[in-house]
């Protein structure tokens, strides 16, 4: 048993006895089904906080030679797969988390070279009887051993990107093109690798090292296409943990959710545990990142980036072109490069049915407006969320002259480079006036009720008195008489009546002409 060659499994055992374990062990099953085949190699990409670690540690454990895991997984979903005992400990495993030897390096200039030493030390005492040569490469290394004894290598490389996030310099890039290139493109070293497994925050670099890595399958945060469910919590997954801490589940959704992709809603592990040990739902992103990722890409300010943020930030989703992105840090180019990046840490959602990209959840729109709140560019966009708490209240107290008034701020906020009658910029007007409500309240867009669409409609999460659900109609040039008409007469509150006595109707009017609004508010009595 070695540190990199053919590795313990003592990290998975931590892992596996921690308070809240999420078997995820299935995950191996599909791996398995690459090892020593034409497409052997592949690049996992998803943000931190989503279990990179844990999921290589899991394959380690598996796979290596170095350790009898076999107990460790009784009891764990693969021990019935049917594959379970074929591949169980039968590879030799080199297994190298990048970011930990690149920070802990002092020389980083020779990094590549030390990270080699070390492993091929270990290959000297687990293979003594063959050939390595001091001026060997590891990639010269690991064919040796192929060559005289027919024993194969499984590589798993975490952080595999560090280089990349940290712009290391040319030099040291070019020595690491070098190394990944001896290691997963050499033709002669092809049957010598059973698998090559490399998980990083961003996708293969395209403008550098994709010709080195071209030959990787990518699983991303945009697609991770068969393993989906293994990239975060699933729905199921999180139901269960709320039901066994007695913790609310609709709750822990609105803070957590909104990775959803191939069927699956995907939620943030790290914060679902945190939130289940401290029975509190809360903000725990900051703790292991900055919004001043999301500070420092805004700020380019690239055409149209700033009505989208706006957009975002109110609860919309905006269109947005992914396959630009060349995955660097320092290739933006455009809006869509910014907000392909932030998907990929975190910051953003994607939809791929749509093509839009949004906000997540609850905790990820925090980092948001904490962000915003430190650049001049959106001073009236935190003004206008700062008072949409007072708003809402104000709402809900039949206060219609102040809701009038808030949204004439918010549109004129919002119509930067959209017309400003469009209809879209008035309902985003809306969206960013009743922005406070998305803590308490599920925003519903033109939601089927009675004999058509409401315009929009916000029903509380948990209902509660002071809490009444809103049907919101807008009217251009109209009434608000006319709009709350509507929503009687077309019967948009069918699908609430069980909030009767505690459901608002609040009609707006627009006038083009003046660019006012008027308001009127009304709680439905049946």
């Amino acid at each position: 048993m070695g540190i990199y060659l053919n590795p313990g499994n003592e990290n998975f055992k931590e892992m596996i006895n921690a308070d809240i374990y999420v078997d995820k062990t299935m995950m191996i099953s599909v791996i398995n089904k690459y090892i020593d085949k034409g497409n052997k190699y592949l690049c996992i990409s998803r943000p931190r906080r989503f279990g990179k670690t844990i999921a290589g540690n899991m394959l380690s454990a598996y796979y290596s030679k170095g350790c009898d895991s076999r107990e460790l997984f009784k009891g764990l979903k693969i021990c019935d797969a049917p594959d379970f005992e074929k591949k169980l400990g039968k590879y030799n495993v080199i297994k190298l988390d990048l970011n930990s030897e690149y920070q802990n390096t002092e020389n980083t200039a020779n990094l590549i070279k030390i990270i080699s030493e070390k492993i091929k030390s270990e290959m000297k005492n687990e293979f003594p009887y063959v050939t390595i040569n001091d001026s060997d490469s590891l990639a010269e290394s690991i064919l040796n051993v192929f060559s005289e004894t027919g024993e194969t290598f499984i590589i798993i490389i975490d952080e595999y990107d560090v280089l990349v996030r940290e712009q290391a310099d040319e030099e040291l890039f070019a020595k690491y093109l070098s190394f990944l290139n001896g290691l997963f493109k050499s033709d002669t070293l092809r049957p010598a690798i059973s698998l090559a497994y490399l998980t990083g925050i961003l996708p293969v670099v395209r403008d550098k090292i994709q010709s080195k890595l071209n030959n990787f399958k990518e699983y991303t945060i945009l697609d991770a296409q068969e393993l989906t469910e293994f990239i975060g919590f699933t729905d199921d997954e999180v139901r269960e943990l709320c039901r066994e801490y007695g913790m609310d589940y609709d709750e822990c959704k609105s803070w957590y959710d909104g990775y959803t992709q191939n069927g699956y809603e995907i939620y943030n592990p790290e914060s679902v545990v945190e939130s289940m040990l401290r029975k509190k739902y809360g903000s725990y992103w900051g703790r292991t990142s900055t919004y001043e990722a999301i500070a420092e890409r805004i700020r380019m300010n690239f055409s149209g980036t700033k009505d989208a943020v706006i957009r975002m930030l109110a609860g919309e989703e905006v269109d947005i072109n992914v396959t630009g992105y060349m995955n660097t840090m320092t290739s933006f180019k455009s809006k869509n490069d910014l907000f392909t990046y932030l998907m990929h840490i975190g910051y953003l959602a994607y939809n791929d049915d749509e093509s839009t990209c949004r906000i997540p959840n609850r905790e990820v729109r925090q980092e948001w407006f904490n962000a915003i709140e430190t650049e001049p560019e959106y001073e009236v966009t935190n003004r206008i969320i700062e008072s949409s708490r007072a708003l809402l209240k104000a709402a809900i107290a039949g206060d219609s002259d102040t809701v009038a008034k808030a949204l004439d701020t918010s549109h004129i906020h919002v119509s930067s480079n959209r017309s400003y009658n469009n209809e879209d910029v008035l309902q985003s007007a809306i969206y960013l006036s009743f922005i406070f409500a998305l803590n308490t309240y599920t925003c519903v867009r033109e939601m089927t009720a009675g004999r058509g669409f409401s315009d929009v409609t916000y029903i509380p999460i948990h209902p509660a008195p002071e809490r009444p659900a809103m049907i919101i109609e807008l009217k251009k040039n109209g009434s608000p008489d006319s709009a709350i008409d509507q929503i009687k007469e077309r019967r948009y509150f069918d699908s609430l009546e069980h909030y009767q006595g505690n459901l608002l109707f609040v009609g707006i009017s627009y006038d083009e002409k003046e660019k006012t609004h008027t308001c009127r508010i009304e709680r439905f009595e049946k």
